[in-house]
This record gives C-alpha cells, sequence and structure tokens, in this order.
C-alpha cells in the first residue's frame, strides 16, 4: 500500500514550484500587456477564482480517496437556480446564502447513493448523472436565463469581515474546516487510507462506506456553495453556468500535488493551482487568445502533469514492493 501523504497546508517542492510558477507567469503577462498588472484585473483574477476554489477544496478530497465526480458543474448549476428562487421568494440574504450549500449537500447524497451504494465506478456514474443533472438545469430554467436578481446577497458577500473580503473568508474557513477535519480527526486518516487501497482500509476497520458517502456530501456542500458567490456576483443564472468547473476543478487539484491515484492531497496546492490556472486564463485573453481555447490550456496542462506524475506513481509502488521482499 502507498504511503499516505496528507500534505494539506505543508509547503514542499511541489508547493514552492507552484509559486515560482504563479510568480514567472505574473511577471511575463506583465511586461506582455499593459491590463495585467492592474488593481481591476487582479481584482478580476481573485472574483474568478472565488467558485473554482470551493469546488477545487471539494474535489481535492474525492481525488485523495482515489474517486471523482465530473458533474460538480451542472451541480453547481442546480444550486444557483435553488438560490435565485429564494431570493426571487424574498428570502433573506442569509438564508439564501445557505440554499446553496444545502442544495448541493442533498445532490452530493444523491451521487453517492448511485455511486457509493449502486457500487458504480465514480467516473460512469458521475457522467451519467451529469446528463440527468444538465437536463434537470434546461427544465428548470425553460431555455432562458434567470436575470436580475434581488441584490440583497450580492451586498452581503460583497461586505467584508474583520476588514478580511466575505469571499476570502468564507475561502479560508472553508480550507480551515477541511484542515482540521483531515488532520484532527478520524476522517483524514480513513480518506487517505480509502484512496491507498479501500480493500485494505476495508479489512482495517475504516468505515468505508460511510466515508465515501460524507465525503460526496462535503463536495457538493463546498460546490452548493460556490453556487452562491456565483450568484451573488453575476446575478443572473445562464444555461451554460459551471460547463468547465469539472476540468478546471481536476487539473488545478491535480497540478497542486494530489494524486489522481488516491492516498495523496494537499491543501495549498489545490489553492496555488487554482491561483495559477485563473492566471494563464486571464492573461491568454487579455494577449488575444480567445476564450475558447481556455479549455484547451487546461486540457494541455493536465495531460502534462499526469504525463509526469503517473510513471513516476508506478515506479514508487514497484520500489515499495520490491524493497517489502
Amino acid at each position: 500500500m502507498r504511503q499516505s501523504s496528507p500534505r494539506l497546508l505543508a509547503i514542499g517542492g511541489r508547493e514552492w514550484a507552484l509559486l515560482g510558477a504563479v510568480i514567472l507567469a505574473t511577471i511575463v503577462f506583465s511586461v506582455a500587456s499593459p491590463y495585467f498588472a492592474t488593481a481591476g484585473n487582479a481584482t478580476t483574477i481573485a472574483r474568478n477564482s472565488t467558485e473554482l476554489m470551493l469546488a477545487g477544496l471539494g474535489m481535492t478530497l474525492l481525488l485523495a480517496m482515489g474517486s471523482i465526480d465530473v458533474s460538480i458543474g451542472i451541480l453547481m448549476g442546480l444550486a444557483a437556480i435553488a438560490v435565485a428562487h429564494a431570493l426571487l421568494a424574498s428570502v433573506a440574504p442569509a438564508l439564501a446564502l445557505l440554499v446553496g450549500p444545502v442544495t448541493g449537500a442533498v445532490i452530493g447524497l444523491l451521487t453517492a447513493l448511485v455511486v457509493v451504494l449502486g457500487r458504480v465506478p465514480a467516473i460512469v456514474g458521475t457522467l451519467g448523472l451529469l446528463g440527468v443533472y444538465r437536463m434537470g438545469v434546461f427544465a428548470l430554467l425553460g431555455g432562458q436565463w434567470l436575470s436580475g436578481l434581488p441584490t440583497g446577497l450580492t451586498q452581503l458577500l460583497s461586505s467584508t469581515v474583520l476588514g478580511i473580503p466575505m469571499s476570502i473568508f468564507a475561502i479560508g474557513l472553508a480550507y480551515l474546516a477541511v484542515w482540521l477535519a483531515l488532520r484532527r480527526t478520524p476522517y483524514g486518516p480513513h480518506l487517505l487510507s480509502i484512496g491507498n487501497s479501500e480493500e485494505k482500509a476495508r479489512l482495517s476497520g475504516v468505515p468505508v462506506t460511510k466515508v465515501r458517502i460524507a465525503t460526496f456530501i462535503i463536495s457538493g456542500a463546498l460546490t452548493g456553495l460556490a453556487a452562491s458567490f456565483y450568484v451573488a456576483s453575476y446575478r443572473n443564472v445562464e444555461m451554460a453556468i459551471g460547463s468547465t468547473l469539472a476540468l478546471d476543478a481536476i487539473a488545478a487539484v491535480v497540478l497542486g500535488g494530489t494524486s489522481i491515484m488516491g492516498g495523496r492531497c494537499s491543501l495549498l496546492g489545490t489553492a496555488l493551482g487554482v491561483i495559477l490556472l485563473r492566471i494563464l486564463q486571464n492573461g491568454l485573453l487579455l494577449m488575444g487568445v480567445p476564450s475558447l481555447w481556455q479549455p484547451v490550456v487546461t486540457g494541455a496542462l493536465l495531460i502534462g502533469v499526469l504525463a509526469l506524475e503517473l510513471p513516476a506513481s508506478r515506479m514508487g509502488e514497484f520500489k515499495a514492493r520490491w524493497m517489502q521482499r
């Protein structure tokens, strides 16, 4: 069984490399475009990173467990629709904010029932649910946008807490909560042991089914919270909401050092992966590269990281087995 690695908020070689890449990309794009190194553009990058930071945190847990959910983009769309209808029904902004994570948790539970209890491979099950959820978005929106939403939630999430913008405060709180769960509770060792070997974890007494279901629910709740911030920022819900969220989240998380094979995760790496990905997308857009090419860049990054990581991971497993002889 591979050695578990809960890197979490530790700074290692991958994190330093990502930090260097962020600095290098910032310098390159600042020279290439006079519009990049501005306060307004920095705000735009931060704004565009909020949903991915939260959804990426949930994806980190899923990948560390050796699972995946490719339906999170449409999940965010369903949660955003629920938040929008709550605002239209004059629900208090604070309660409307909670509608997102609650809806996401419920959908995450539904996903878990299919994948975990139904014993369907995660990639197959969530791909199937992707189509079901997409039809749900289409049916609820009726082929039209929900726009011109009330400003209450926007004003709430535009405020500050202890001088910290609400978005940064919420992201920090979410990462802290996950860090505590992974470090200070049995959930962390159980999650990583399942990622290493589900069968060995089960034989060791790990409540595999409960941990897997809980992880899908947590991921859904985090993506639902991202939906609340999305609605607050844009005050509309369009048909294509979250279309690239799953790809971006997987790319950022794997780029950050979480193993797609399970058993290893890095929360700081995920955060840096999100920042680097958004800087690249923003910088290329300012240089005149059409936004349609953004998924191409993201996909190329993901393929490149996996092409380097998977052979190294297999070599590590081979060495571990050889040393046990």
